[in-house]
Formats: structure tokens, C-alpha cells, sequence
């Protein structure tokens, strides 16, 4: 393929122009020297190297260093960060060179950013170590993880030109773990776009439905705004207010949430747009000019109490604040307002970065507090991950990443945030890991309650402990806390470790005993014979004296017939028993890879696939090929932590085959309706109804279906017929 060199060179100067003119940032002589210098180091560095698309790669660190200094707000050294953060492992470039050229500090930077990139290029067994590697780095130095999500905020602008399989792999790891975080360092708008493009390429006939329906009512969308506007502003302007007023659509990814969750079509998601106003303020009056703004507003329009959220008063522990309301706006629709000053809005928009530009002036200590906290408690559950596996340290870290808070008080009065459903255990461990370890139970409001009490906002909580008190495992089926998972777990680790060393002793014995040798082999033979996952389970087994002496002989016997069959098969040819294969299993039906080979498989039980679904192949540990539909609820996970073990897979002739699918049929109850869906799946569709249940509940009835169905093509066609029935008014499948 030839390329312009020429026409590059100059498209490469204008970028890099467009990024120094939109910096944050008004920027001193030194700062652009240092930006430019990188630039040229990365210009060097990347200069043979061109991205899938084809293009220069250098256009991509650029794009990176403009999502840091616009997007997120960083300084200098960060958009400088952002241009090298391939350097090191793309170049010929070192840590060390960086370092003498731009000092230690970006050298580390760039360095952090290389550890996980390499990562992420392996082919590892475990993915979720990328993400390990990730916190790890979050807890010394938090830019870090902001340029790694411009990084993978970019890759995601820009997925079209990978591969479809690269494409899901990509998408599932932003949704399962970089969305989350830029959800927690208070980044929602870009939080906001990785899960919408992560939902293009993961269900992208989902993506593009909401996306056409959404352009479809932009005109009434924004007639609806201006006329709001028109009646607030009036009533803004004559109060001698500074302010501006905007209106968006929600993020596609939140209305697909709400439809799911509360079972509706697009149509009967009624608040699938905000409106926003940002006023000017000094520190002084900035929450007093909030309450003004708010009550001026709800005196043009009738607001819904349940739905006010004051995040001023007390703000979020991401260090979001704002007022929602929501209102009946024009033409009798519900509508949320949010109301803010310039500096909230700032950080609402650039998170954890825009802290620090304001020091000055303005209460922003708490909110500092509260960010530094979650880095701290993220560092004390690292400390324990020698305790942990990958996939519980991230498990107990992904909890507070988008979990909704709870303000309670100590007994001096003061506040602690806590995510929702938070008990008094986890408040325990919240004050101090000891007090946690020791709690016996606790008074709120001055009442005794159990260590398991859900707190509630506002509640008094004064934790009473014992000495003699010690972690039991019952523990973790209520703390919800990653902190206090991770104390528990490791005391219950330590305590369990000690009885695994007794129990390996006692097996030891008894092996000499009967003149067998103790090794590797052998303990793992003896896990197979009764039927254990771990070698721990082994020892802790002898420990409790559950396997003794007697079981012992049982091995030994089985060993030595065992042993007699090894060498009868042995002179048996060779057979590849990678897989097993049904009898009733039709290796016709789906290939997988490739090079679409005929393997073994069965299906999921965690999703309902028919033919001509999208599905995908998931090689188990103990089980063979899993088969998954691509709308499967588990598909990001294993997408996102287990990609390796992921494999393309096809239908070859899935009109030959039945399979059996679930519906939800809603709608007015009448006489005839249930003949009348009948006739359409028995009569019109000749398919063959394995079972119906039927509710009506005052005229509204609710029923569901077991169906075999031939292909995806013959359910839609179902779903249209039924959904021209007089009085249906939703048609639905569930998965299993």
C-alpha cells in the first residue's frame, strides 16, 4: 500500500496544533517546551509504525494527549505523559532514556503505562491480572489511570478497523472494568461514552434501534427544551442570575439499563433526556444561589419529591454535586433538572483532575478526603492480595466502583459514606480495621441492633467489641465493603492455613506408614480418588479426621487395580479424548474457529440460544465447549477475564433444527385473547407450544410460553404477528 508521506507530515503538524491550541491550560513557555519535546520523542519513536486503520500511529498518542488536556483537564506533564505513553514499548526508547530527557517522575508515568499495555499484548492465562495491575497503579499515581483511560477511550473511538472478535474482547473488558473506573474518578461523560460504544460493538442491533429512535425525537427533544428555557430563564434573567441552560439525551447505555430493568420499550422510558443549568458564583453564595435556582424552578413547575437528590449538601465520595429534581415539564412530561455552579459542573465533568484547581476559595476538602480515602482503602486491599485470587481482589474492588452511598455518623458527629446496603460490620471496619475484627454488635440511635443491620441514611452508629470476638465466615454473606471482605478473608485464610498444615502432616505420616512416598503426584492422585478440587481440601479433610486410615487403604487398593488397567490400555492406540461427544449431540450443527472445525459441545444453561442467534464458544475447564449467545448475561465476563479461552463459533444448518424458547406476552385482558394468540403460533407459524401460563390481575393480564422454534427468523415473525393482536401491548423473550 503507498502513502502520501508528504500530505501525513502535514496532517501530523495540524493535529498536533489542534492539541496545543485546545489545551486545558493557558500554558507557560516552559510547559510547551516540554509538551513539544515529547512530541518530537514520540514523533522518532513511532515514525515506521502505522495503526490497523492504516494510518500514521503517531496520529493516536496525539488524539490520547487531547482527550488528557480537554477531556480530562490534566497539565503539562500529563499531555506530555500521554504522547510517550507507547514509547517504551513500541521503540527503542528505555525507561532510562526517558528519565535522563524528562526527569523521574514522567519517566514513572510512562513506565506505569507500559507495564499494562504489555500486558494487555500477552497471551496470559488469567486477563483479570491486567486489571491487578491496573489498581496497583491507581494507588501510586492516580494519572496513571486517567491517561490509560483516555488511551482505551480513544481504541474504542476507533474499534471499527479491528476485527469482530477483537471488536467483543475490547468492548467487554471497557464495560467490565474501565467504565466503572472512570465512573468512580467522577468522569461521567467519558463513563458515559465507553459504555455506549462498548454496547455498539457488544449488541450493536440493540445500539443502533435507540440511536435511530433517539435521532428521530431530536427535533421535539429540543422544541421541548427551548420552551422550558423560555419559562425558566424569564423568571432566572429577572432575579439578575448569570447562567446558561442546556438539554441532552441520556446516554444510550443508561436507557437500554432502564428498559431492561423495568421491562419497557424505548417508547415508555419517560425521562430518556436531562436539562442542566450552570450558573456563575463565588465560593460564598454558590449553595445559596442552588436553593434560589431550585425553588424558582419549582415554582413554574410541579416537581416530584421522591426524586429530589441534593448532592450539595452532602456530596458524593467522587466529589460530584449537584441538584436533581424531577419535574412536570411542557406538555405534562416528567423531566430531570440539574442544577449547578460552574465549578461543580467542571468537576462533574472532569472528575478527580478538576479537584485541585480549586484549593482557594471554595469547601473542597471533604471531597478531596472522601477520593483519597477509596485510593487508601484500594492500597489496604492490595496489601492482602498474597490472600486473595485476581478475580476476588477485583470482584471486592469493583464493588465500590459504581455502587450507590449511605451518609451515617459516629457518635462525635462524624459523617462517613458507605455504599447502599452497607451493615454496622462494614461501618466497623470502616473506623478501624480492629474495631471491625472485635465487633460484637452495635447501637444505632442509641438502640442495640445485630452487626448484620442495614444502615440507613442519617443513622448514629456507636459499635460496641470484645476482645474475645474473632471473624467468622458467616461474615462475608453481609459486609458489602472491599475492605472488610478482605480482613475477613484473610483472617479466615491465615486460620485455615494453620489447620492445612496440620492436616498435611497427618497425611504424611500416615503415607510412610504404608511405605508410600509424599510427593506432588501423589497428593494429586488422592484429590482424584475422593473427589476433591484442591490439595487443600486434601489436608483440611485428614485435619478433621473426615478421611483416616481406613480411607486411606481404600486408595491404596483402587492403586494397585488401577495400575493393572493403566498397563492393559497402554498397548491400546493412542485416542484423542480432548472432548467427549454426546450421543444425541449433532456435531453438524455449529463449527467453531477459523478454520470452522467440527468439535464436541453443549449449551450454556446460563442463556437460551436457538438457531441463527450470534453465540459464541467457551471452553470450560471440566466441561468441554459451552456454547453462549452473544446477548448471554455472563458475555461480558467471560469476554472481558477469560477472552483466551473464548472461540468464534457458527451455525452451519440451524434451519434443520428445533429448539425450545421462552416468551412474555403483556397486554389488556379480553374474551378470546388466548384463542386468539394461539391461532397465531399453533395456526399461522405451525410451531409447536410446549406449555402457557396465564395471569390476569384487574383487566391486565401477563402470560408466558415455552416454544420450539426452527431459526431467530421464524421468532420474529411470531413476535410481529403477535404484537398486531388487538390489546397486546408487549411481546418479549426471556433468557433462561
Amino acid at each position: 500500500m503507498s502513502y502520501d508521506l508528504e500530505q501525513e507530515n502535514k496532517e501530523i503538524l495540524a493535529r498536533y496544533k489542534d492539541l496545543i491550541s485546545n489545551t486545558y491550560r493557558t500554558l507557560s513557555e516552559e510547559n510547551n517546551k516540554l509538551i513539544r519535546k515529547a512530541f518530537d520523542i514520540a514523533l522518532d519513536a513511532h515514525k515506521d509504525q502505522r495503526r490497523k486503520s492504516g494510518e500514521p500511529y503517531i496520529y493516536h498518542p496525539i488524539a490520547v494527549a487531547k482527550i488528557v488536556a480537554t477531556e480530562i483537564g490534566l497539565g503539562a506533564s500529563s499531555i506530555a505523559c500521554a504522547l510517550l505513553h507507547d514509547v517504551i514499548e513500541d521503540s527503542d526508547y528505555t525507561y532510562e532514556d526517558l528519565k535522563k530527557i524528562f526527569g523521574e517522575k514522567i519517566a514513572n508515568v510512562v513506565n506505569g503505562l507500559t507495564k499494562i499495555s504489555i500486558m494487555n499484548h500477552q497471551n496470559i492465562s488469567v486477563q483479570s491480572e491486567n486489571y491487578r495491575k491496573l489498581l496497583l497503579t491507581l494507588s501510586e499515581d492516580f494519572r496513571v489511570i486517567l491517561i490509560k483511560i483516555a488511551d482505551r477511550l480513544h481504541n474504542m473511538r476507533t474499534l471499527e478497523s479491528m476485527a469482530p472478535d477483537k471488536q467483543k474482547k475490547i468492548a467487554s473488558e471497557t464495560v467490565y472494568i474501565y467504565a466503572p473506573m472512570a465512573h468512580r474518578l467522577g468522569l461521567y461523560n467519558i463513563k458515559s461514552e465507553l459504555e455506549d460504544l462498548s454496547l455498539k460493538y457488544n449488541n450493536p442491533e440493540v445500539y443502533n434501534e435507540i440511536t435511530e429512535k433517539l435521532e428521530l425525537a431530536k427535533e421535539s427533544r429540543e422544541r421541548y427544551i427551548e420552551e422550558f428555557k423560555k419559562e425558566v430563564s424569564e423568571r432566572l434573567n429577572e432575579e439578575g442570575l448569570n447562567f446558561k441552560i442546556k438539554g441532552r439525551a441520556k446516554a444510550i447505555s443508561s436507557i437500554y439499563r432502564k428498559m431492561l430493568k423495568q421491562g419497557v420499550s424505548f417508547e415508555e422510558v419517560f425521562d430518556n433526556y436531562a436539562i442542566r443549568i450552570i450558573y456563575k458564583s463565588d465560593a460564598k453564595n454558590e449553595k445559596f444561589l442552588a436553593w434560589k435556582i431550585y425553588s424558582i424552578v419549582t415554582d413554574v413547575y410541579h416537581s416530584n419529591p421522591s426524586r429530589m437528590r441534593d448532592w450539595i449538601t452532602q456530596p458524593r465520595s467522587t466529589g460530584y454535586e449537584s441538584l436533581h429534581l424531577t419535574v412536570l415539564g411542557p406538555d405534562r412530561k416528567w423531566i430531570e433538572v440539574q442544577i449547578r455552579s460552574e465549578r461543580m459542573d467542571e468537576i462533574a465533568e472532569k472528575g478527580v483532575a478538576a479537584h485541585y484547581k480549586y484549593k482557594e476559595g471554595y469547601k473542597q476538602s471533604s471531597e478531596d478526603r472522601n477520593f483519597e480515602n477509596w485510593v487508601t482503602e484500594i492500597r489496604e486491599v492490595l496489601e492482602q492480595q498474597q490472600n486473595l485470587s485476581t478475580s476476588e481482589l477485583l470482584d471486592n474492588i469493583k464493588l465500590n466502583l459504581y455502587s450507590k452511598e449511605v451518609f451515617v455518623f459516629t457518635p462525635k458527629g462524624e459523617i462517613k459514606i458507605l455504599p447502599t446496603n452497607a451493615t454496622a460490620l462494614d461501618f466497623a471496619f470502616a473506623v478501624h480495621s480492629d474495631l471491625g475484627m472485635k465487633c460484637l454488635g452495635a447501637k444505632i440511635n442509641g438502640k442495640l441492633v445485630p452487626i448484620s443491620y442495614v444502615l440507613q441514611n442519617g443513622d448514629q452508629v456507636d459499635i460496641l467489641s470484645s476482645q474475645n470476638q474473632k471473624p467468622k465466615s458467616d461474615w462475608l454473606e453481609f459486609v458489602v465493603t472491599s475492605k472488610a471482605k478482605s480482613k475477613i478473608k484473610s483472617y479466615l485464610n491465615s486460620q485455615k492455613n494453620q489447620l492445612v498444615e496440620e492436616g498435611k502432616e497427618i497425611l504424611q505420616r500416615k503415607l510412610r506408614h504404608a511405605k508410600i512416598n509424599f510427593n506432588d503426584d501423589e497428593v494429586n492422585k488422592l484429590q482424584k480418588f475422593f473427589n476433591l478440587k484442591t490439595s487443600q481440601e486434601l489436608y483440611l479433610k485428614f485435619q478433621s479426621n473426615e478421611l483416616d486410615a481406613s480411607s486411606l487403604r481404600k486408595y491404596i487398593e483402587s492403586k494397585n487395580v488401577f495400575n493393572n488397567l493403566l498397563s492393559r490400555f497402554r498397548k491400546s492406540p493412542t485416542k484423542n479424548t480432548t472432548f467427549v461427544e454426546p450421543k444425541e449431540q449433532n456435531l453438524d450443527m455449529i463449527v467453531f474457529g477459523k478454520d470452522e472445525e467440527k468439535l464436541n459441545y453443549s449449551y450454556a444453561k446460563c442463556c437460551t440460544v436457538i438457531p441463527g442467534d450470534k453465540i459464541f464458544g467457551f471452553i470450560t475447564i471440566s466441561d468441554g465447549i459451552k456454547v453462549h449467545s452473544d446477548n448471554c448475561p455472563n458475555a461480558i465476563n467471560l469476554r472481558a477475564q477469560y477472552d483466551y479461552r473464548v472461540i468464534p463459533a457458527k451455525w452451519v444448518n440451524a434451519e434443520s433444527f428445533k429448539n425450545r424458547v421462552k416468551i412474555e406476552i403483556e397486554g389488556l385482558d379480553r374474551m378470546g385473547m388466548i384463542n386468539d394468540i394461539t391461532t397465531v403460533i399453533s395456526g399461522a407459524m405451525g410451531m409447536d407450544m410446549k406449555s402457557m401460563s396465564i395471569e390476569s390481575n384487574d383487566g391486565i393480564f401477563t402470560g408466558t410460553i415455552n416454544l420450539e422454534v426452527k431459526n431467530k427468523s421464524q421468532l420474529e415473525q411470531t413476535f410481529k404477528k403477535l404484537n398486531d393482536i388487538n390489546g397486546i401491548s408487549r411481546v418479549r423473550r426471556l433468557q433462561s
